[in-house]
């Protein structure tokens, strides 16, 4: 069963990467010589430390609540 869980969690994050791949628009070309605007280094991070963020905080919440539960137990 649990190992059913892990399928089904790491299929749900492979499907959602698809979808937001799907999502991104092309770069605009560079600028003219001498203009202010420096298109390179600019990458969207926003949505994966999204992701990144909610997963630390699922792991996390988890491992509190085992925690409690053992010294509940004891």
């Amino acid at each position: 069963m649990k190992n059913i869980k892990l399928i089904l969690a790491g299929m749900f994050v492979l499907f959602l990467s698809f979808g937001g791949m799907a999502q991104t628009d092309p770069p605009d070309p560079p600028g003219e010589h001498g203009s202010d605007e420096d298109q390179q280094g600019r990458a969207p991070i926003s949505g994966g430390l999204v992701i990144l963020l909610t997963a630390g905080l699922d792991y996390g919440d988890k491992k509190v609540y085992n925690l409690v539960k053992k010294t509940k137990q004891n």
